[in-house]
């Protein structure tokens, strides 16, 4: 499902990063495990196609991500991932179900309304479908989020530091309910974490170190 091998990338100031070569197969979790400034979001964003590969290949859902360019990219990445940011991004002004329907339609998808139902109920926020983003709770928000990565129907999900802000309890309910759901709609998940207590969850780790 991806495939990481030989990728490094060049700092604008000059800082290069080497990454570990590794691989994921389809339908298993992933832990990017690394302290804050190893390069574990930057390395996200070339996975996920937000960062061009300046050397090395990344792989994933079987198609070599530098021979995309454009809208290619841009579509291939609308059908085959979706992020969860440390910042949701959520439009404010609209409703949890217009902020889930923005994503098909900003990919150059197919908008299915009974699609934004299922992963609302899902994630147990069916409820919420008409409300205002600016007046749901900062938990309620995350599970939007991760409603919004889900809609399209992707292969593969990225999530950048879901658990780093949150107590044990928290914790453990979010990466629980990203397992879960990953698993209900047969997605890759790779989670990129300083967090240590996700190892005891995630079995399969890939050591980010800045050296």
């Amino acid at each position: 499902m991806i495939q990481v091998r030989d990728l490094k990338f060049r700092y604008r100031e000059g800082n290069t990063l080497s990454f570990p070569d590794f691989s994921v197969e389809r339908g298993r979790a992933c832990l990017l495990l690394g302290n804050s400034g190893s390069g574990k979001t930057t390395l996200l964003h070339i996975i996920g196609g937000l960062l061009a590969i300046q050397s090395g290949s990344v792989v994933v859902n079987g198609r070599e991500l530098k021979t995309l360019r454009g809208p290619v990219l841009d579509r291939f990445r609308g059908e085959n991932i979706g992020f969860i940011f440390q910042r949701n991004h959520l439009i404010s002004a609209l409703t949890v179900r217009q902020n889930l329907l923005m994503a098909p339609y900003l990919a150059g998808l197919e908008v299915d309304s009974q699609r934004v139902d299922i992963i609302l109920e899902q994630l147990n926020i069916a409820d919420l479908a008409d409300k205002s983003v600016h007046r749901i709770s900062q938990g309620q928000m995350q599970r939007v989020a991760i409603a919004r990565a889900l809609i399209n129907k992707p292969a593969l999900i990225l999530a950048d530091e879901p658990t780093s802000a949150l107590d044990d309890e928290n914790c453990e309910r979010v990466i629980r309910l990203l397992l879960d759901v990953s698993a209900q709609n047969e997605c890759t998940l790779l989670v990129a974490t300083h967090d240590q207590r996700l190892k005891s969850v995630i079995e399969t780790h890939v050591p980010i170190i800045h050296v």
